[in-house]
């Protein structure tokens, strides 16, 4: 009986200490026309014990490996009791070793999700079965904020994690809403997927691991070797960005890391910020107030 104890006792604690994510999750409710604010505090509730208590991979994750981050809907209508329209805003970092920092890995918004809730109405991992349009959506962003943690610690170590995405977009049925469609707007789930597996990207994914792994986590022990391997990283989304012009993907890169890019090269001699954001400049010439410093 004590075995059995012991055991159950485990599987528990891995449950509670083994999830992969720490999620801050918000639903903003504006003045709503037909639906009870009580379910929309619920429904965040629901999506925090969704994506925060879920066991997503069969790897155990010390609970400083957890990806922090946070999911803020905002709700923009509610054309009925139990449906919405909403912006969905997702962003997460990477530890940094031997630093309370973390690097930001993504900060995306997809916007105008149509979907439907019900109060109680439990959200389900849709990994093997397309279930509903939320349930849908939030797994899918859940394996692609693995897949983009996996590439900063091995090279395209994000690969699995992007396939489980990829095949819920394939799998979405036709009755689905545009965001897992090529017609949806290229911010979508459609849009994401295509970008991170297109040859033109994959030189950028490498990139990012050494951007991560031999950038930022040595940043401490060597910082002229450091700067050198983020700068090169820096290049390689340039050269990127000049093959596959406006890739969702690059801007995404861009709203991420500019306001980090400059805390690293603030301090650089003057030829290499104008090196800097003369690359910045092509990527996404719209966030260059960031770098103004750098100019």
């Amino acid at each position: 009986m004590r075995i059995l104890a012991l055991i159950l006792f485990l599987y528990g604690f891995q449950n509670i200490y083994g999830q992969e994510f720490n999620l801050q999750v918000s639903v903003n409710i504006p003045a709503l026309k037909v639906a009870d604010p009580k379910t929309l505090k619920t429904l965040e509730s629901e999506i925090n014990n969704f994506i925060n208590q879920t066991k997503w991979t069969d790897e155990v994750w010390e609970s400083e490996e957890r990806i922090e981050g946070s999911l803020q809907i905002n709700i923009k209508d509610d054309p009925s009791a139990n449906s919405f329209l909403a912006d969905f805003y997702f962003s997460a970092g990477r530890p940094i070793y031997n630093s309370s920092y973390s690097s930001p890995i993504i900060n995306h918004v997809e916007k105008d999700i149509s979907f439907t809730y019900e109060e109680l109405t439990p959200l389900r991992d849709s990994r093997a079965t397309f279930t509903d349009e939320l349930s849908a959506i939030l797994t899918y962003y859940v394996y692609t904020l693995l897949g983009y943690d996996g590439d900063t610690f091995a090279s395209l170590g994000g690969d699995d994690y992007f396939k489980v995405a990829s095949e819920i977009v394939n799998s979405a049925p036709p009755n689905a809403s545009a965001g897992w469609t090529r017609n949806g707007g290229d911010g979508n789930r459609f849009w994401l997927s295509q970008n991170i597996f297109d040859p033109r990207v994959r030189r950028m994914r490498i990139a990012m691991y050494d951007y991560h792994r031999n950038g930022m986590d040595r940043l401490h022990d060597d910082v002229s070797t450091a700067k050198a391997v983020i700068l090169s990283a820096v290049k390689e989304v340039g050269r990127v960005s000049d093959s596959y012009k406006n890739a969702l993907i690059v801007r995404m890169w861009s709203n991420a890391k500019n306001s980090e890019i400059l805390e690293i090269f603030k301090n650089s001699v003057k030829s290499e910020q104008r090196q800097v954001y003369g690359i910045m400049e092509t990527i996404n010439p719209s966030q260059l107030d960031i770098l103004r410093e750098l100019r």
